[in-house]
This record gives C-alpha cells, structure tokens and sequence, in this order.
C-alpha cells in the first residue's frame, strides 16, 4: 500500500518587507533579493512625480467619458455603464483595461516613458548589477477599469514575455496609491529559485499562466501607498488581487532593467503597441530619451516560442 500523499501546506499571506535601507549596502540589498525573490521601497518615487502622471492618464479616461463627472483631475471613479458598453472584443485588443485608442494616447505621454529613467529608480538596478543599467524602451502601462470582462492577472512569469537575459528584472508601481481592495500585485516568495516554469492557458492579461505545486504558498502582498515601488528578477512569480469595488480604476505601470552588456530581445526595444516610435514621439518636448538604446552596444538575443507553449508542470 503506497503512503499517502502529503497534505498541502495552508496559503500564507506575509506583508511586504521594506528595503530602502539596504540601498547603501549592495551587497545585502543583493542578498535579500537572491533569498526573498523580490525587493520592495517605500515612497521610492517623489509623490509629485507620480500624480503628475496620474493627472495625465486619467485625462486620457476622461477624454473617451469613461470617468464620473464632478471629480477633481486626480479622482478615479469610473462611470460603469459607459465602460460597459465597450465590447470584449474592444476590450481584449489591448488586455490593459482601456481600449487601444486610448491606450496609443497613453504611450504617446511624454511623462509615461521619462519616469521610468527616474534617478531614484535607476539607483535600485546600479546597486542590484553594480554596472551599467539598460532601461527597456518597451512600458506598459494597466488602466484596470470595472468592465466585465476583465479579470485579475493570473500567477506567471515575465521571462516567457521578455526573454533576453534571465537578469531582467520588473519594476511594478502603482500611479496613486493602491490598497489590497484595489487589486494590487502580489509576489510568491523565493518562486525565482526553480527557474523557468511550464505554462498553461489562462484567462487574464498574457493569456497564461504558471500551474503551482502546493508547497508553493507563500504570497506576499501589501497596500501600496504613493511612490512605493515592488521590482523582481523575471523567474518570480507574481499575480494580480481582484478588485473588490465596481466604480474605480487602477492605474499601474511595469517596467524592465537589466545590466546593459547582457542579452536584450528585440521585442523589448519597440513599443507595447502597434505604434512606431516615429508616432510616439512625435508630440514631445525633449529628445534626449529619444532611441536612447542606441547608445549601447546591445547583444541581441533571438525570441524562442517554445517557452510559451502550454505544457503541464509535474511537482
């Protein structure tokens, strides 16, 4: 007779750990990142800086009607019906939580691609590879908005999206701030060490996900209050929370670095939208951020389809 098999661990939910104070030792900050998988900052991005941006986006919202009326230019009420009567099809164009109209507006703001070159990010990624930071051209941008077809991001990682090299790390930060209830981004503690992992189709933004063994349990998550930035190496598993409120959106943005001598895909070099770069920039006031990635000597390395292949995991 075979032993029975284990139960499975109960879910935990820790919260947070901040490590704005490992920034002046980067060897620990390093240590901390190799043992928890993710590292988190409190009020890393200047609170101007950030409702700056957020004035911008949701401008885009309520350009399209999507916003209540009577709201100062940083409320994010959103009129349920007007967003409802979108399509899915509308909707699953993008898988951002706007439709591609409005999200080509969003990714033409000057302001969306300046702030991810912000010193006091770049400063994480220079003590995280202690050489030359490459941040990647290639934003995006989640306006998650109330319509019924949208559904949280499900557990995955972002090397199968990015590939490149493995050392690619993911900056997550809201634009306002973003309690639990409001559906923010959660990490599975120390999930970087296995490596790649298969996928499965899944329902949500990227369409896959990772399926995960039951000794995986450790999610770690937290109210995000304004400038506080969550970034992990791209092995790391992460996941949305639902939003539990029908009239709000949540505005977000993910961006990528990566020590500038180590492989890129090209994929990581155009923008997340079918617009040229031509088209993007065409309204901007400055040009110094203008193919800055040119100024490198980029290794370029080859998209490989297989790691999105659904294929079933075996714990």
């Amino acid at each position: 007779m075979s032993p029975a098999a284990p139960a499975p661990r109960p879910i935990s939910h820790s919260e947070f750990v901040d490590s704005t104070d490992l920034l002046s030792d980067p060897v620990a900050l390093r240590a901390r990142a190799a043992e928890d998988g993710y590292l988190f900052f409190r009020r890393r991005l200047p609170a101007d800086e950030i409702l700056a941006m957020r004035r911008e986006m949701l401008a885009v919202v309520d350009k399209y009607g999507w916003r209540q009326p009577g709201q100062d230019d940083l409320g994010g009420l959103i009129d349920y019906d007007a967003i409802n009567r979108l399509s899915e099809e509308e909707m699953h164009r993008t898988d951002v939580g706007v439709t591609e109209a409005a999200y080509h507006d969003v990714q033409r703001l000057e302001r969306f691609h300046r702030l991810p070159h912000h010193p006091r990010l770049r400063e994480i990624y220079e003590q995280l590879f202690g050489r030359a930071v490459l941040v990647h051209p290639r934003h995006i941008a989640r306006l998650v908005t109330p319509h019924t077809c949208m559904v949280p991001t499900p557990p995955h990682q972002d090397y199968p999206y990015i590939q490149g090299t493995t050392n690619t790390w993911t900056a997550w930060f809201p634009i306002g701030e973003c309690p639990r209830s409001l559906g923010g981004l959660a990490v599975l503690r120390r999930s970087h060490v296995h490596g790649y992992l298969p996928v499965q189709p899944a329902k949500g933004a990227g369409g896959f996900a990772v399926p995960l063994c039951p000794a995986e349990t450790e999610w770690v998550e937290g109210d995000y209050g304004l400038g506080d930035v969550l970034t992990f190496p791209c092995h790391t598993v992460h996941k949305a929370l639902r939003c539990q409120f029908k009239d709000r959106i949540r505005l977000s943005m993910d961006v990528r670095y990566q020590p500038a001598d180590e492989p890129v895909e090209q994929r990581s070099l155009n923008p997340h939208c079918p617009l040229t770069w031509e088209e993007i920039y065409r309204d901007w006031q400055r040009d110094d951020l203008k193919y800055y990635w040119k100024k490198f000597p980029l290794q370029m390395s080859p998209w490989d389809d297989g790691y999105l292949t659904p294929r079933r995991r075996i714990c």
